[in-house]
């Protein structure tokens, strides 16, 4: 199935009936990048997305689980050669994270430098109440030239979404994204050759339901809306981001 939709970025392993939508996103042409929270998850969703050519597996280990997973650090720079895709990486400063904050950075960090060794890899981060530091971080670690960086629910101040674009980076929004003010009156300023899209499912719902990747498809039309953009015209588009970003 060619390409129709873009999510790149989702946790479809941690979806009980993740079989099923490896299948479905495949079948209706979602483009979509597996992200994982730990290295011991890679394995696994490596093997369940073998047969899906539409299905990218990232390595991940999520800011949110690093007091109690930082030793598994070494397990992913040995896994980093295998793929091209990492995440979900970053920081969150959030209260409930923010007792390991200090060493959420300094994993984040050596990941960035280890990623900056390939030249190629492509980052999907999450920035959870710690936009300039993540920003401060690539700058210092992985940026300029060393590969490429997809914000994912980036929430950052109007300073903060200017300066990742002139960094250079990508945007992933979902639907949860739109219905903050703040957040939005930063989206419609973001290039519209930066912009992909994703659910970042299972954590986002509609009506207590955790949405899939096959919910894209109705999130376009509202995306197009509010950027006053043609429904059609903006698909196509965000592929032809796609294609840029994975060349």
């Amino acid at each position: 199935m060619k390409t129709q939709y873009v999510d790149y970025h989702c946790h479809l392993d941690l979806y009980p009936n993740h079989l099923e939508l490896l299948a479905e996103s495949q079948k209706n042409g979602i483009a979509t990048l597996a992200v994982t929270t730990t290295p011991k998850a890679w394995k696994k969703n490596v093997d369940m997305a073998s047969e899906y050519d539409q299905i990218r597996v990232a390595l991940g280990l999520h800011p949110q689980l690093i007091s109690e997973r930082a030793n598994e650090l070494s397990l992913f720079e040995k896994l980093l050669d295998s793929t091209r895709f990492v995440g979900e990486i970053g920081l969150d400063a959030g209260k409930k994270f923010y007792h390991s904050f200090e060493q959420q950075q300094q994993v984040f960090q050596a990941i960035l430098r280890m990623c900056s060794q390939y030249e190629n890899k492509i980052i999907s981060i999450h920035s959870a109440y710690s936009s300039t530091k993540v920003l401060d971080a690539l700058e210092k670690n992985f940026f300029p030239n060393n590969g490429k960086v997809v914000l994912h629910w980036f929430t950052g101040s109007k300073k903060d979404f200017q300066r990742a674009i002139e960094m250079g980076c990508n945007f992933s929004i979902n639907q949860e994204m739109l219905k903050n003010e703040k957040i939005l009156s930063n989206i419609i300023n973001i290039p519209i050759t930066r912009i992909l899209t994703e659910t970042d499912g299972p954590f986002v719902k509609h009506n207590s339901t955790s949405i899939k990747p096959l919910n894209i498809k109705e999130f376009i039309t509202h995306l197009a809306n509010l950027l006053t953009y043609d429904k059609e015209e903006l698909r196509l588009q965000i592929l032809q981001n796609l294609g840029k970003l994975e060349e």
